[in-house]
């Protein structure tokens, strides 16, 4: 998501609405930037230094961009850590992360214009011939209609706008003759079947070649899309009218965001995740600004800007009112529900919210854009990257980092605003931690879990399209540039489109005539350009005075804004119950149950039910906190079995040629040596048992003694293998998974138990690997007779692990300072990351003593859910959970909870795998041998060694 103008502000002609003059970009934000920047004490970022840093994002992008081409190309994306091509159809399926992928070489669409923004104009001409000659969009083949648009039609009329930008000024792209045009229209033909439906709304998904209804399109059957898949098209599908004259596709947009602004919720003026495509009833009734509902909000802005039209801005206006009115509570941003606002609907934000401030920024609202987006790099400070969802006391609620632009996007729009340098050194804080933590042989890896520092074997497009694209401009200067990026609007995908469209080609009337405002009062409204003099007053501390309160805001708080009702009544920061620190034999808890109208019922059954009626509460107030309880309730009830479980460890290979940059994902046991408490963990070389099951005398100690011991899951209990392989010597031992193909991308966390016996006897460490990441082991044994690793709660710097030994200077990063474990261990220990709520990825690590069975242990108390977003539970609330144990701590039990700072972290949510059947391959994989990936090494390390040389 981005905008080069000044905030609120189009390109086009003044609107009849306007009532003072507005400013042009280059007496706005870049005004205040160069008054900040060179103010005195303001501690501006060298030239030098822009330079390098420049420097390298441009050598990261050629890393990861350079290993698609090569590994990957032309298949949609690259896996990384196997240095190969995603296939769809060829790889496990991810559920509805997949529907990215039409085998239309994605990621190479998705990057083109970004290689124009990194001035690399002869790698953009051999791109723009590739797709023209490679690309095929008549693929028999099922797609998301929300990212299709966005980064394949929107990729390829990106790349149309830079490629006649560049024709114009003579040098490059003189053969070019609207090519990636045609494409696009091509393309936006084959998603217009999607809006075949009665409201106006498309279909979700489309089948490329057959479309919605046809016997074999394999779609058509869905009801219910995401306000942000509907509500994300205008940009796209407007600028594809405006380019070629044909109206279609900007009318079908415009229907949709007409159908949804018709269906906001009247009172509060917000919009719910979830509609019915066909009746308009709202399926899911939380409101907020992450997932689901994101760029929603952010195209209604920008159409104002690209089109011109001002009932975008009306509508906008209107909304955000309503966000900051409900859903801001800075600096936190949080979900409501739609009919009662005052009522918060989750208890945690996800990452994707991060793109907020850089939007709040366009619109000129600064202030609250600052405190937000400290906030959110003080919880990147805490995990090295932000967690995919984590909860109002910033403890991680899901675990992975798919390396999302957002927060960098919102980094670039603040510095453009405020000149401040400080958003510089953030910027540099997220090179070197991609550096640091992302960065593999074959480009960038996703992260699995920030806790451990585990991969993920993926790097989405929007990482080219968007990350480098943000990261170089933060750090270039004008002269940088081979084009005025001011005169572009970028996408949500960051991709660009002219300004000048706003008036070519206009064949819609620009005040919208079938929807009515006049019930609409819009004296507050911004109508003009935000004076940036005023918004920034020759003062370099304006945005520090508004982000020092913040910064100890993860780190020594557990900060809770005084509910609605304490600020009314005034009584100071007193907490209302929360459903973690309720006790059902504490008196004093039930009588302020009573008072929230909330009622505690012993079943026959032995289960407890609680049941809330808004009616009997004492106040309206205490109504709102008790339907807060009870959806707290629900929602811990449900996570109980999950956060009894232990998190997952890292195996990390720490030898040569690896040297701690691989690390694997590995499942706990609940016996053994805890590595949580051992924060050293456990390093030693490996050696194969015999027999490989290990469940039986050791035959081969010699081989085992002072070393890791490998075996195979089977035939017996794994405590039963962990006290062979100690009486053997060893000092640790790995499991690995017998069935094949398994791997932690697509199978739930997998947890060790013990045998139902006394298990104090065992003192070394076991994991549990699955047969992918077993198998890159045992091929590296293959490779390298000696193959050392380090067993640990999380991935450790590369500066601990070899701390005081002799290696090769490339392998400590030269910006790494090398710490005390301990210290740098504590600095980490409250974290991490995370999933996408609509593409929810998951299950809950399971327990598993039994090796023929594989089942998992004990059942969970039973939860009813009712929806807590219905009408039913508006008035009432209800939810039952087994009587808990009395020596067993419940889901409404927990005998002295931890304070939520220091309470772990929630479990990341895994993905179950399913085939897609109807799928065909076309490319064949490149699967890489050892030597091919350790050629790669080779090429990571030159590339380390020069950036030090630079850096020197």
């Amino acid at each position: 998501m981005a905008l080069s103008g000044a905030p609120g502000c189009r390109a086009g002609e003044r609107g009849p609405r306007w009532r003072r003059p507005w400013r042009l970009l280059a007496l706005g934000l870049l005004s205040a930037s160069s008054v900040l920047a060179a103010a005195p004490g303001a501690g501006a970022m060298s030239r030098e230094e822009k330079r390098r840093l420049g420097n390298q994002v441009l050598e990261m992008f050629d890393h990861a961009y350079s290993n698609y081409m090569e590994h990957a190309y032309p298949a949609d994306e690259l896996m990384p850590l196997t240095c190969r091509g995603r296939v769809r159809g060829q790889e496990p399926s991810r559920g509805d992360v997949d529907d990215a992928l039409g085998k239309f070489s994605l990621t190479l669409i998705d990057t083109l214009d970004t290689l124009v923004v990194l001035n690399k104009t002869k790698e953009f001409e051999e791109a723009v011939k590739k797709v023209i000659k490679d690309v095929n969009l008549d693929n028999d083949i099922v797609v998301s209609v929300f990212e299709t648009n966005i980064r394949v039609l929107g990729g390829l009329l990106g790349g149309h706008s830079v490629a006649i930008m560049l024709k114009e000024k003579g040098e490059y792209m003189q053969w070019y003759n609207g090519e990636l045009l045609h494409m696009a229209k091509e393309l936006g033909y084959k998603l217009l079947p999607a809006f075949n439906t009665t409201s106006g709304l498309p279909y979700p998904r489309v089948n490329l070649k057959f479309g919605v209804r046809h016997p074999e399109a394999r779609t058509g059957t869905e009801t219910d899309t995401c306000t942000a898949c509907a509500g994300t098209l205008i940009l796209e599908f407007a600028a594809l009218s405006r380019f070629t004259g044909t109206s279609i596709f900007e009318e079908y947009a415009r229907k949709a965001l007409d159908f949804i602004w018709e269906k906001r919720q009247r009172s509060s003026n917000l919009v719910g995740v979830t509609i019915n495509i066909h009746t308009g009833d709202w399926v899911r009734k939380d409101s907020g600004v992450g997932a689901g509902i994101d760029s929603y909000y952010e195209y209604l802005l920008k159409a104002y800007v690209l089109l011109g039209d001002d009932s975008f801005l009306e509508r906008f206006n209107t909304h955000y009112d309503a966000i900051m009115r409900y859903i801001s509570q800075p600096p936190l941003l949080l979900d409501v529900h739609i009919h009662k606002p005052m009522l918060n609907a989750r208890t945690w934000m996800d990452s994707l919210l991060a793109f907020f401030p850089g939007l709040q920024v366009l619109k000129g609202d600064i202030r609250p854009a600052i405190e937000t987006h400290e906030m959110l790099y003080q919880v990147i400070k805490k995990h090295n990257f932000l967690p995919e969802a984590f909860t109002t006391d910033f403890r991680v609620h899901w675990a992975q980092h798919p390396l999302r632009p957002e927060f960098a996007e919102s980094t670039y729009f603040l510095y453009k605003a405020t000149g401040d340098p400080y958003y510089l050194e953030v910027g540099k804080t997220l090179i070197e931690n991609l550096n640091k933590y992302a960065r593999v042989p074959c480009g960038f890896a996703a992260m699995k879990d920030v806790r451990t520092g585990s991969h993920e074997d993926r790097m989405d497009s929007f990482f080219l399209a968007e990350m480098f694209k943000y990261l170089y401009l933060l750090f270039a200067d004008k002269e940088d540039m081979i084009f005025d990026i001011e005169d572009y609007i970028f996408t949500t995908e960051a991709h660009l489109l002219p300004l000048w469209l706003s008036t070519t080609n206009q064949t819609i009337s620009k005040k919208n005539t079938s929807t009515e405002y006049t019930e609409l009062d819009d004296s507050n409204f911004d109508w003009t350009c935000p004076n940036t003099q005023i918004l920034f007053p020759n003062d370099p501390m304006f945005a520090q005075s508004i982000r020092e309160p913040l910064k100890n805001v993860v780190d020594k708080s557990c900060p809770r804004g005084l509910s609605r009702a304490e600020e009314s009544l005034g009584s100071g920061p007193k907490p209302p119950l929360r459903a973690r620190d309720f006790m059902a034999s504490n008196p004093e808890h039930l009588e302020i149950l009573k008072k929230m109208g909330v009622s505690l019922i012993h079943l026959k059954d032995g289960r407890v039910q609680l049941v809330q009626h808004a009616v009997q509460a004492a106040s309206s107030l205490d109504a709102e906190d008790g339907l807060r309880f009870m959806q707290e309730m629900i929602e811990l009830s449900s996570q109980q079995q999950k956060e009894q479980q232990l998190p997952p460890r890292a195996v990390q290979i720490v030898s040569h040629p690896f040297f701690g940059r691989v690390v694997l994902t590995a499942g706990p046991a609940q016996f053994g040596m805890d590595l949580s408490k051992h924060k050293a963990g456990t390093r030693g070389f490996v050696a194969t048992i015999k027999p490989y099951n290990g469940c039986s005398e050791i035959t081969n100690p010699e081989a085992v003694k002072e070393k890791i011991a490998l075996m195979q899951r089977g035939q017996c209990m794994f405590a039963e293998k962990a006290r062979n392989i100690q009486k053997a010597g060893a000092i640790g031992g790995i499991v690995i998974d017998d069935n094949e193909g398994s791997s932690s991308d697509t199978a739930p966390l997998f947890q060790m138990a013990g045998d139902g016996k006394n298990t104090d006897d065992i003192t070394i460490p076991m994991l549990f690997l699955f047969n992918k990441e077993g198998n890159i082991i045992l091929d590296a044994i293959r490779e390298y007779e000696a193959v050392e690793v380090l067993l640990s709660d999380k991935a450790k710097d590369r500066a601990t692990i070899f701390k005081g030994k002799m290696i090769p200077n490339y392998i400590i990063d030269s910006n790494l300072e090398i710490e005390n474990m301990d210290q740098k261990s504590s600095e980490n220990d409250s974290h991490k990351p995370t999933s996408e709520e609509a593409p929810s990825e998951s299950q809950d690590a399971g327990a598993v003593s039994e090796e023929p069975e594989g089942g998992g242990g004990g059942e969970s108390s039973a939860v009813g859910d009712p929806d807590p977003l219905s009408p039913a539970s508006t008035d009432s609330a209800s939810v039952s959970m087994a009587d808990p144990d009395p020596h067993t701590p419940g889901p409404t039990e927990a005998s002295a909870p931890e304070p939520a700072c220091t309470a772990g972290d929630s479990q990341p949510q895994e993905q179950n795998t399913q085939t897609e059947a109807n799928s065909k391959a076309h490319w064949d994989s490149k699967v890489q041998p050892m030597e091919s990936i350790l050629a790669d090494w080779n090429e990571d390390i030159e590339a380390f060694e020069m950036m030090e040389k630079d850096e020197l």
